[in-house]
C-alpha cells in the first residue's frame, strides 16, 4: 500500500514512539477494507510498538480503525483510508498516541481537560482538501487529552451514502452529537471557543487587564505581521488582535508569488509569520474578533466578547475576502451548494 519512500519516512517517525500503540480495524469483505488492511499491515511492519487487531461484525463503520493504547478505549477513529492530505493526520495520531508531546500551550491543554460534557465529533473530509487536516488533527488531539471527547474522521468519498443523507456539500464539515457544529478550517482554539461557553467571559476579563499599547494592530495576516515586526523592532510596546493569525493565507494551498520564497503553502507560511512575530515582544491576542473602533486621545478597539483594548496608535490590517460575483443566494447558500474550492468540495 505504501511505496518505499513513504515507508522509509514513516519508519523514521515511528522510531520516536515511546509506548505501545494498538490499531483496531473494523473490516468487511469490500475492496476498500482490503486496501485499509494492507495499509495497516504496512504500518505495523515498521515498528514493534504497533499492533493491529481486526474485528468483523461489529457496529463501527467499515472500513475504519481506531488508534489507542492497548486495552484502553480510544477516542480517535478514521473511517476510510487516510491518504492524500490526511496521511499527515494519521502519522500525527500515531505519534501522539505513542507518547510524542502534543504541541499546545499548557493553558490550552488544561482548558481541554476541564471541558464538562460528553462530545461525539464526526468530521467529513476529502483526501484532496488542504483545509481538512487542521480540523481532523485538532479534534484528534482533543480526544487524546480528554477521554470524554471522541472523534471520527470520515472520508466522504467512501461513505457517500452518509454525505447524501446529511446533505453535506462542503468539507470539512463537523458534527457534534449528531448536529452540525461547523464548516471550514478550524483549529483547537476556535473549536474550544465554541465548546467552552465561559471562555469568552474569561478572555474578556483577562484582556481588560491589558495596559495601553503604543501600537495595536488589528489583523493577523501578512500585513499585520509586518506591522508588528517593524513596531517591535523599534522598541515600541506592540499588540496584535486577530480573529485567526495568518488570515486568508491559511486557506491558500500554493503560494508562488511571495518574493524570495519560490514556493510554499499557506498554513506553513502563516506558521512562519507567527513564529517571526513571536520572536519579538509582541502581545498576540488571537481568536478575538474586533467589532468597533473608537478614536480619541487614547483609541479603543471593542471586541465581540465585550472587552476593550486601548492604544495610542491603531494600525488596521484587516485583510481581504474571497471575491464574490454578487448574485442572489450566493451568501445564503455558501457551503450548501456554493463552493469556492474544487480540491475540497469537488469530490462531493
Amino acid at each position: 500500500m505504501l511505496d518505499a519512500n513513504l515507508k522509509t519516512q514513516l519508519k523514521s517517525y515511528l522510531e520516536k514512539v515511546s509506548r505501545p500503540i494498538e490499531i483496531v480495524a473494523s473490516l468487511d469483505d469490500s475492496a476498500k477494507s482490503q486496501e485499509l488492511q494492507a495499509l495497516l499491515d504496512d504500518i505495523a511492519s515498521l515498528s514493534e510498538r504497533v499492533t493491529v487487531v481486526e474485528r468483523r461484525g461489529d457496529q463501527e463503520r467499515k472500513p475504519s480503525f481506531s488508534i489507542g493504547e492497548p486495552g484502553k478505549e480510544s477516542g480517535i477513529r478514521f473511517a476510510g483510508i487516510p491518504m492524500g492530505h490526511e496521511f499527515t493526520s494519521l502519522v500525527l495520531a500515531l505519534l501522539q498516541v505513542g507518547g510524542h508531546p502534543v504541541k499546545l500551550d499548557d493553558a490550552v491543554i488544561e482548558q481541554i481537560r476541564e471541558l464538562d460534557g460528553d462530545y461525539q465529533f464526526e468530521t467529513y473530509f476529502s483526501l484532496s482538501c488542504q483545509n481538512c487536516p487542521e480540523v481532523v488533527q485538532a479534534l484528534n488531539v482533543m480526544a487524546l487529552i480528554n477521554p470524554r471527547i471522541r472523534h471520527v474522521a470520515i472520508d466522504g468519498a467512501v461513505f457517500q451514502n452518509e454525505v447524501e443523507a446529511r446533505q453535506i456539500m462542503a468539507v470539512p464539515t463537523m458534527f457534534l452529537n449528531g448536529e452540525v457544529f461547523g464548516q471550514g478550517r478550524s483549529g483547537v482554539k476556535e473549536i474550544l471557543a465554541k465548546l467552552d461557553t465561559g471562555a469568552g467571559a474569561r478572555a474578556a476579563k483577562e484582556l481588560a487587564k491589558k495596559p495601553v499599547f503604543d501600537v495595536l494592530i488589528v489583523g493577523g495576516g501578512p500585513a499585520g505581521a509586518a506591522a508588528a515586526i517593524y513596531s517591535a523592532r523599534k522598541g515600541i510596546k506592540t499588540g496584535v488582535v486577530a480573529e485567526r493569525f495568518g488570515g486568508q493565507v491559511l486557506d491558500t494551498l500554493a503560494i508562488e508569488n511571495f518574493v524570495s520564497v519560490q514556493e510554499t503553502e499557506g498554513p506553513k507560511f502563516a506558521t512562519a509569520l507567527e513564529q517571526h512575530v513571536k520572536s519579538y515582544e509582541v502581545d498576540i491576542m488571537d481568536v478575538q474578533r474586533a467589532e468597533a473602533l473608537v478614536p480619541g486621545r487614547i483609541n479603543e478597539v471593542r471586541l465581540a466578547n465585550g472587552a476593550v483594548l486601548k492604544a495610542k496608535t491603531i494600525v488596521l490590517a484587516t485583510g481581504a475576502r474571497w471575491r464574490e460575483i454578487n448574485v442572489p443566494g450566493e451568501r445564503e447558500y455558501r457551503n450548501h451548494g456554493v463552493a469556492y474550492c474544487p480540491h475540497c468540495d469537488g469530490p462531493l
